[in-house]
């Protein structure tokens, strides 16, 4: 089958076999579909066009003739022209996008997570899992059985366009992400800590990869998945990419990236003082694959 996931920032196009859960090809680019719309509340038709434009590239190496799963998230649930560009999207591409609710992106999230935890972190009984995208972020907290997950408006994209600069970005976190913190002190005096902290997404994938020596071009989820980051190794590799000329940085992560990625950090960041580890733990599995599995 075919998954697509239309993030705020970025867009994952993956073919999926559903007797081992492996990706059996996998096409991605950074597509911008929340760009400008903090401001204007709209998506802009040039970047419809590009997700248009990806897709059709993206049907040169992966074959779209099969079972199509497609959906959109915080960007598309925000903007008031909605179901214009979705409408503009399925004429000129053919695939028709889904807008889920925060709850269900969690939910696919969570299922891709859970395929691979046994694999990198075995005897996890409860973890912290979150989700960092251009347009929001997913907390979900996992207890055996008991599952609570929630959807913040704090999103690398909308974040990064709000403010002129990262330092304002962190001088505005605490206030911005107040309520992920109330969310998480309500949820441990509930149910107490969980066990791991787990982080999917493309900042965390990122950073993970450069610990590992690799790039955007060069990038193995084989290799990144399982790698433990701290806040001391987020600061480094931030600063060793703010050293970066714009094509070097480019290389490291990848184009459109380069101009979010702090901002992502930043809230990585926040989010380890937020959930009370110093650890996290990465997971390269996300809502692409999720939304594959429970249709698989």
């Amino acid at each position: 089958m075919i998954s697509i996931d239309l993030g705020s920032n970025s867009m994952r196009i993956i073919k999926f076999n559903c007797q081992n859960y492996e990706v059996i090809k996998d096409f991605s680019r950074v597509v911008k579909i929340a760009d400008g719309l903090s401001s204007s509340g709209r998506i802009k038709i040039e970047s419809a066009q590009r997700v248009i434009d990806t897709i059709n590239d993206a049907k040169e190496i992966i074959d779209f003739d099969d079972k199509i799963y497609a959906v959109t998230t915080q960007a598309l649930r925000e903007a008031s022209n909605s179901k214009e560009i979705l409408e503009f999207i399925e004429s000129e591409s053919g695939v028709r996008f889904e807008i889920i609710s925060g709850e269900l992106e969690a939910k696919y999230t969570l299922l891709a997570v859970e395929s691979r935890i046994n694999i990198i972190s075995p005897n996890t009984k409860s973890f912290v899992l979150i989700d960092i995208g251009g347009g929001s972020t997913e907390i979900i907290f996992k207890y055996q059985d008991r599952v609570v997950s929630k959807s913040f408006s704090v999103g690398i994209v909308t974040i990064s366009q709000s403010y002129k600069n990262v330092d304002e970005v962190k001088e505005n976190l605490p206030k911005l992400m107040s309520d992920m913190l109330e969310f998480t002190n309500d949820i441990y005096s509930k149910y107490g800590m969980v066990d791991k902290f787990i982080a999917t997404a493309g900042t965390p994938t990122t950073i993970a990869s450069l610990k590992c020596g690799l790039d955007y071009l060069s990038y193995d989820p084989l290799i990144v998945e399982g790698t433990t980051l701290n806040i001391i190794e987020l600061d480094r590799y931030s600063k060793e990419l703010s050293l970066l000329d714009k094509a070097s940085l480019i290389k490291a992560v990848g184009s459109g990236r380069d101009e979010v990625i702090y901002t992502g950090v930043e809230i990585y960041k926040y989010l380890f003082e937020i959930l009370r580890f110093e650890e996290s733990v990465v997971v390269d599995f996300g809502l692409v694959e999720g939304l594959a599995i429970y249709h698989c």
